[in-house]
């Protein structure tokens, strides 16, 4: 399981990679895409998991996974959302049912 700690590492480095060029930094090329790149490639590793995940190529799911995991934390600077921000919110679910918590929801 990855920590916060990893995490919140990994989003801190995404989020220096402001200051960088794009020629010098690939996280640089996908923020100057704007939120359309940076969620077409989320949902494009995505995919890959789940083809990963439905092959059962452990090895591919564990790369896919990362890459996934990677853009995600790329999509949530685009937007201005820390990992400490999600984290709060997956705590603040732990220990409720998924179908009373996804009840409760009031949108998507």
């Amino acid at each position: 399981m990855m920590s916060d700690a990893v995490m919140e590492r990994l989003a801190w480095t995404i989020s220096q990679r402001r200051l960088a060029t794009a020629e010098a930094s690939y996280t640089r090329s996908l923020l100057d895409g704007g939120r359309e790149k940076c969620a077409r490639k989320f949902g494009e590793e995505a995919v890959e998991t789940v083809i990963a995940g439905l092959i059962g190529d452990r090895e591919a799911v564990t790369a896919e996974a990362a890459d996934t995991i990677y853009h995600l934390l790329v999509l949530l600077e685009m937007n201005g959302v820390s990992w400490a921000e999600v984290s709060a919110k997956l705590t603040a679910r732990m220990g409720v049912s998924g179908h009373d918590e996804k009840a409760a929801r009031s949108f998507i």
